[in-house]
């Protein structure tokens, strides 16, 4: 089973997470939740609360094909303060595992300067923290091992594109219709 794993930190947008969870649970794809803190509750940007799965430190962070950082303030602002999520995508990126960004999240890549000559999107006002970056208009990008997308609206063509990715471009059209998405 291919495993991928979404940070959540106080202040995540809720659509682009759990609809990620979702959609990648639909596929058969194993996705397992983490908070950053010491705490499992989790409380989104728009106040609704969720019990993760594990705590950061409760988990080999290294058994996942796919890290995921759902956007949302000041959620992505605290995924950017974690110091073990940081190193952990940076070893991600070098070891050229795929790393998948939404909303304001592609904002931390671009501030770890991973994002240099790669083609990225993110949520409007947020391109100044692409550092580096191809800049792109599309809704979801997919260089190299990043997968970038701009926000709410655009989180279940994120997660499909993240089951095409992971389990093939049958397993994601198959969802669609199953889905009814247009």
């Amino acid at each position: 089973m291919k495993n991928a794993i979404i940070y959540l930190a106080d202040g995540f947008e809720e659509i682009e997470a759990l609809t990620v969870v979702d959609v990648l649970r639909r596929a058969g794809i194993g996705v397992t939740t983490v908070s950053i803190s010491k705490e499992k509750e989790v409380r989104g940007a728009h106040d609704i609360r969720v019990i993760a799965d594990n705590t950061f430190d409760e988990i080999d962070n290294n058994l996942a094909e796919m890290i995921i950082l759902p956007g949302g303030m000041p959620g992505t602002a605290n995924l950017e303060k974690h110091e073990g999520l940081k190193a952990l995508i940076k070893d991600f990126y070098h070891s050229q595992k795929l790393i998948a960004a939404i909303c304001a999240a592609p904002s931390i890549l671009g501030k770890l300067e991973l994002l240099e000559s790669s083609k990225a999107t993110c949520y409007p006002g947020f391109e100044k923290d692409l550092k580096g970056a191809i800049l792109s208009e599309d809704l979801v990008v997919r260089h190299k091992n990043m997968i970038t997308s701009k926000g709410p609206g655009t989180a279940m063509l994120f997660a499909l594109e993240l089951v095409e990715i992971l389990m093939g471009k049958e397993k994601a059209e198959q969802l669609k219709d199953q889905m009814i998405i247009q």
